[in-house]
């Protein structure tokens, strides 16, 4: 938001300077980011007359000027086609900087054109940066004496301050905004603002309907306007023309820039129309499919969402976005119709998002304008339009009423000090409030009954309230106080659980597995291939497309849709593991941290020297197995179950559980999911509950315990055993365990046999024990004695036999 201190005057009645008005301006929220002094881009330019002007001898497009700086006479070569005796420019006498030149080559210098010297530069409009015409010198219209330096004769010694407005002070989003914030924190007074009464000698030929749907009536509620006609339409006066321009403003006509000044004055965005364009009254209310030609000379095509503004044949302005081309203010107009309306901000902020139409018209609709504004900005803008252009006014035109915008806030003194830790003394809260336009009422000793004014929407609480008056109060006096708690240590954010996930995650990448990043969300058809029955299901209710609607139950849709992506681009072979949330239900509680895995394809590459070998169920195991070990589990007395979910090989797949929560799942992935995401090779993966994992241990010391390695012999012992086809060899290896756990080291499977000499639904099993004694070596007796025990422990516990 620009605007110029003399501006600002006009609503302030203030002898602060624009260091202390900068200052406190950020004080108060009204963040400056610049003040922009333009004498300083004309330093050195002044004001001119060309005394005597003649025929350059060598060149027919060149003239020879004698110029006035009024304190010497100065010969200048100039080109221009309107320079001529008499007349008053603004000169660049030889050592001055011209604003439109590169910075490193601005400075002029004497020079000698066609053999004759030039002392100096008439300066057109576009070499000063003022606006694009660069045909012709400008030409000055003012009484000040020759020499006076050129930003003081065009009065652009009058600062320009540039505020960052945030999105909830719309009302700042016009200059006495502003002035009355100032007011409020003691820099002056604000002016009152005087609205001369303007009585219509004749009804407006223009009419104005609001015709909308029951339950969409609030999107414009309230319309003013009022017909004026005998209208001269012509350039804006210079004053005005300054300020629209400091403002970035480009100025175009009077009418249009009347409209463009109220909007920046007021923060009360408007429009006028030519009367000889408007075919009937004007009616406000739904697109309906018509096609609009908005003043950028864009065309947009309107819907039921968007807010128009239309006579009986076409659309002239989109409400709270833009007007339009074909009913615009010229040269021509003679009448005109007076358009001020009040737009909810929620269809603007749809409709120019919709559109990408940027304005400052949607810039302050879709924050909020004033809802009790219309009448006065309709008075406001007759008053100038009078002034500037004439005319005559009609009736005002008045449609639907003022919304309801009043709200009453209940709210206790102490307030402030309970949340903002200042004491503000009751009379001082009371002027703050009532200088910000609050209406107040003392109800007690600490309580006050509050209605906000209209222009301030975005007050709704007690909290808002405190903001104002902190904010004016001043935030500087605020007490400074340490947070810090010296008599205790502040605990960590990153707990052993956190940590211990962090040193999974290392593990698996040095295993060779890249960790992926997915979203947590997924399509319908992968939901079902990959979801749990006795979950809920957590639909998305707005999602980014219809295949992101649903939040996932398992992280292995995400990286077999990973896997499937990477073998359609020919690598056939990877590793890749998440960890992440899934989505149980809407509770945090209801949404566990899972950490999956999935390799694919072949362990090694094709060479003369290797042989290749597919990822199978018991690489999956594997890389459970260290993760497990990494938690303070042993995997080798964790139970393993077969009730793997659907998306896993039903032979060939195994769930760790401890008690009835499960901890892991893994497996080949099932040969039809395979098939139906395009992976014709080896599938398997895993998938590791994180917050199921017990909690860990703090153990009392840092120091590990001693090693106990034995000095004696360990002695190993064979053992084969016939039993049931379906006993899992995990069931023989623990009951060969429990035989002697003291003595007996470590049980492994070397041989699983089906076929001859062994009876149908049967299996050979075979395993290697490891017996290590401590105190002494083992006798014959001893070693029998153990076997014996394997062999009863195996036959109790699997049904098992020795095989002869």
């Amino acid at each position: 938001m620009k605007f110029t201190l003399g501006w600002l005057k006009e609503h302030l009645e203030t002898t602060a300077d624009i260091d202390t008005i900068s200052e406190k301006l950020t004080a108060i929220g009204l963040e400056v980011e610049e003040i922009i002094d333009r004498t300083q881009e004309f330093e050195g330019l002044i004001v001119a007359d060309v005394v005597e002007c003649g025929k350059h001898p060598d060149a027919d497009r060149l003239n020879i000027c004698t110029v006035d700086t009024g304190s010497e006479k100065l010969q200048v070569v100039c080109g221009a086609p309107n320079v001529r005796k008499g007349l008053r420019i603004c000169f660049a006498p030889v050592g001055a900087c011209i604003p439109a030149w590169p910075k490193e080559e601005n400075i002029l210098k004497k020079g000698v054109i066609r053999g004759q010297e030039s002392n100096g530069m008439c300066c057109s409009e576009a070499e000063l940066c003022l606006s694009d015409e660069a045909n012709g010198i400008m030409e000055l219209d003012t009484d000040v004496p020759a020499g006076t330096p050129f930003a003081l004769a065009m009065g652009f010694d009058d600062p320009i301050i540039d505020i960052a407005l945030t999105p909830n002070r719309a009302d700042c989003a016009g200059i006495r905004g502003i002035a009355r914030d100032l007011a409020a924190a003691g820099v002056g007074t604000l002016k009152p603002l005087t609205v001369k009464p303007v009585n219509g000698t004749f009804k407006s030929p223009v009419g104005t309907k609001l015709d909308f749907a029951a339950g969409n009536k609030h999107a414009c509620p309230y319309f003013a306007g009022r017909a004026i006609r005998g209208v001269k339409n012509g350039t804006s006066p210079k004053w005005m023309q300054d300020r629209l321009i400091a403002a970035g403003l480009r100025p175009i006509s009077t009418l249009v820039d009347i409209t463009n000044y109220i909007c920046l004055e007021y923060n009360r965005p408007l429009h006028v129309f030519d009367i000889a364009k408007l075919d009937g009254n004007i009616t406000i209310r739904m697109g309906k499919g018509e096609t609009f030609l908005a003043l950028n000379e864009k065309e947009y095509v309107t819907d039921e969402n968007d807010i128009v503004v239309a006579d009986n044949k076409k659309i002239l302005a989109m409400g709270g976005v833009m007007g339009g081309e074909e009913c615009g203010a010229s040269a021509e107009t003679q009448d005109v119709y007076i358009e001020v309306a009040y737009f909810d901000p929620d269809h603007v902020r749809v409709s120019g998002a919709k559109h990408q139409i940027t304005s400052e018209a949607r810039y302050r609709f879709e924050r909020g304008v004033d809802p009790a504004f219309p009448v006065t900005a309709t008075e406001l803008t007759t008053n100038l339009i009078m002034e500037l252009c004439g005319g005559e006014p009609s009736e005002m035109v008045i449609a639907g009423a003022e919304p309801e915008w009043q709200r009453i806030i209940e709210f206790e003194t102490d307030y402030v000090a309970q949340l903002s830790g200042v004491d503000v003394a009751v009379n001082e809260q009371i002027s703050i409030l009532e200088t910000l336009g609050f209406k107040v009422e003392k109800k007690g000793e600490v309580s006050l009954s509050l209605i906000p004014p209209s222009w301030r929407g975005d007050v709704e609480g007690r909290a808002d309230i405190v903001e104002e008056i902190i904010r004016i109060y001043g935030y500087d006096k605020v007490p400074s106080l340490s947070v810090r708690n010296d008599s205790s240590v502040m605990k960590s954010a990153f707990s052993p659980e956190k940590k211990r996930t962090a040193d999974m995650i290392r593990l698996l990448a040095s295993r060779g597995m890249n960790e992926a990043v997915t979203w947590s969300f997924t399509d319908e058809k992968t939901f079902v291939d990959f979801s749990f029955a006795d979950k809920k299901k957590v639909k998305i209710a707005n999602p980014l497309s219809s295949d992101w609607d649903t939040m996932r139950h398992s992280i292995m849709g995400n990286l077999l849709q990973g896997a499937q992506r990477n073998a359609s681009r020919s690598i056939l072979c990877g590793s890749m593991f998440e960890v992440g949330p899934v989505f149980f239900g809407q509770s945090p509680d209801e949404q566990p941290e899972m950490m999956a895995g999935l390799r694919y394809g072949s362990q090694t590459l094709k060479g003369w020297n290797t042989t290749q070998r597919g990822y199978n169920v018991f690489d999956a195991k594997a890389d459970v197995a260290v993760l497990l070990s990494l938690a303070g589990l042993n995997p080798d007395n964790i139970p393993i179950s077969t009730d793997a979910p659907s998306w896993y090989h039903p032979g060939r797949s195994g769930v760790f559980r401890l008690g009835k929560n499960v901890i892991a799942v893994f497996g080949e992935i099932h040969p039809a999911l395979c098939e139906k995401y395009d992976l014709d090779m080896p599938v398997c993966g895993f998938e590791v509950f994180v917050d199921n994992l017990p909690a860990v241990k703090v153990k009392a010391t840092a120091t590990k315990p001693k090693l106990e390695l034995s000095f004696l012999q360990p002695v190993n012992r064979d053992f084969a055993f016939v039993m049931a086809s379906d006993v899992p060899a995990n069931k023989l290896v623990r009951a060969a365990e429990s035989a002697d756990k003291k003595l007996i080291s470590s049980v492994r499977l070397f041989d699983v046999y089906q076929g001859k000499g062994v009876e149908d639904g049967k299996k050979s099993m075979a395993i290697t024990v490891t017996l290590q004694p401590f105190d002494t070596t083992l006798t014959d007796a001893e070693i029998e004695g153990v076997s014996q025990k394997i062999i009863a422990n195996v036959e109790k516990q699997t049904g098992g036999t020795l095989r002869g």
